[in-house]
């Protein structure tokens, strides 16, 4: 976790919008993820069902890292990078059949499963309130994902790099001069698939530039066509720091 998020931040500051730009700020998120579905076909119309949640539900490592700065009074844009990695071991009780290999039944299988998610979003902040904050935007996210089985007689893998629209939305609630609750939300569902990624946080205020959050978030979404049958939801207990630069 740790040299992966020192490459983020690095890239991040290569990244740092320009002097005239406004406030910036910068978070590092890090937790534990259980699936509680992880479920694949490949390909979607001829593959077995691979249900790796009943044989490993987690917890493992995540971690994410975003970077977001105010254009205007009004508009602001986010970076954000979110890998996420697991890999199960477990033995069929029938044949598998996976892209172009078949996996006798009763042989031990590696499984791998990554999304590493990289998004930029636009969104309006609209007027604050005396208690209610609200953001309403616009989020293009790129995709790197991998589903990979390996055993008896060899390894076969399918790659996915694409890039989806979703929406953004944004709550927060100031119950206190120095805690907050804030929801937010990455979504959208189509016909080809969807994704949701939801948080609920607490946010502590520990001074003018650094606040403490934690809470939870759930990751949820796939897609079913032809070539790919794959849904996955996984659960997030979350801990981040947040910098005000």
């Amino acid at each position: 976790m740790t040299r992966h998020a020192l490459r983020f931040v690095t890239t991040l500051a290569l990244l740092a919008p320009p002097a005239w730009a406004g406030e910036l700020r910068a978070s590092l998120e890090g937790g534990a993820a259980w699936q509680t579905r992880n479920d694949f076909r490949i390909p979607g119309d001829g593959g077995t069902l691979v249900e790796l949640a009943e044989y490993d539900s987690g917890p493992v490592r995540a971690w994410r890292g975003t970077l977001t700065w105010d254009l205007t009074s009004r508009q602001s844009l986010r970076l954000l990078a979110a890998p996420l990695r697991l890999e199960t071991s477990f033995t069929p009780t029938s044949p598998v059949v996976f892209q172009d290999l078949v996996f006798p039944a009763g042989q031990p299988l590696d499984a791998t499963y990554v999304f590493n998610s990289y998004r930029l979003t636009w969104y309006w902040r609209f007027p604050e309130g005396k208690k209610w904050s609200f953001r309403l935007g616009a989020t293009l996210k790129v995709r790197d994902a991998q589903i990979a089985l390996a055993g008896d007689p060899g390894r076969s893998a399918k790659d996915d790099l694409g890039a989806v629209p979703l929406l953004y939305a944004y709550a927060r609630y100031q119950a206190t001069d120095r805690f907050a609750l804030e929801l937010e939300a990455d979504a959208l569902a189509a016909p080809q698939g969807r994704a949701e990624d939801v948080s609920l946080k607490g946010v502590f205020r520990l001074s003018d530039r650094v606040d403490l959050d934690f809470g939870y978030r759930l990751l949820e979404g796939g897609a079913d066509n032809d070539e790919v049958y794959t849904f996955a939801f996984f659960h997030y207990a979350v801990a981040g720091i947040r910098i005000r630069l």
